[in-house]
């Protein structure tokens, strides 16, 4: 079932979504910053001015990314709230994500870029830390049911281990870009990450079977 979030992202402006799509890759190939507003009305097809009618700046842009990969992050944590053992489904999903960024994705040199670009540019910090954020509440929201507690109970316990669990989620997906110095150990590394967040998982189950 698809979320309201993805609905909204999908259905109120369709002609953005599209710009979005054909701007992703200019973005990832030459760089938050030397991507210019040229550049990506070119990509999308249209004239500088009518691309600045869509997205006036660069952090439009990077915001409107973010709010439909949130609506993709929130459809899978919906389906992890329904699965018969939510536990195994948040490890499976953890999982399957570490994979998928660190195999080369498409869009893993794009949030390498929207990374770096947040460091430099306070506007494009505001927005990524808002991502994250949410990101950090369906975990908590996932790690409520898990323990079985309250949403504020679970905040209280697991904020740090939703914080964890982000920070390694990208920088392994950061690492993924790195040069071919660190190819050779990179599968350790991904196997690394993963046992990590299973011991994170762990501690939160734990917690069921203390109460």
């Amino acid at each position: 079932m698809t979320s309201p979030r993805m609905a909204l992202a999908t259905a109120a402006r369709p002609r953005e979504a599209e710009i979005l799509d054909s701007i992703r890759q200019t973005f990832a190939e030459k760089g938050f910053d030397g991507a210019s507003m040229q550049d990506l009305a070119r990509a999308a097809g249209m004239s500088v001015g009518n691309f600045y009618r869509y997205f006036p700046s660069k952090a439009a842009m990077v915001e409107a990314i973010v709010t439909r990969d949130l609506a993709e992050v929130e459809e899978k944590f919906t389906s992890i709230a329904a699965a018969a053992d939510p536990l195994a489904a948040l490890r499976c999903g953890l999982h399957q994500h570490i994979e998928e960024e660190c195999s080369g994705c498409d869009d893993g040199p794009l949030w390498a870029e929207i990374t770096a670009a947040a460091l430099r540019k306070p506007e494009i910090g505001a927005v990524v830390q808002k991502m994250e954020s949410e990101i950090r509440g369906y975990l908590l929201s996932a790690f409520a049911m898990i323990a079985g507690m309250p949403r504020d109970e679970a905040e209280r316990h697991f904020a740090a281990h939703s914080a964890m669990v982000v920070m390694l989620v990208k920088a392994a997906a950061i690492q993924a870009q790195a040069g071919d110095q660190v190819s050779a150990g990179r599968t350790e590394l991904n196997e690394l990450v993963k046992r990590m967040i299973d011991a994170v998982l762990a501690e939160v189950a734990a917690a069921k079977s203390k109460d």
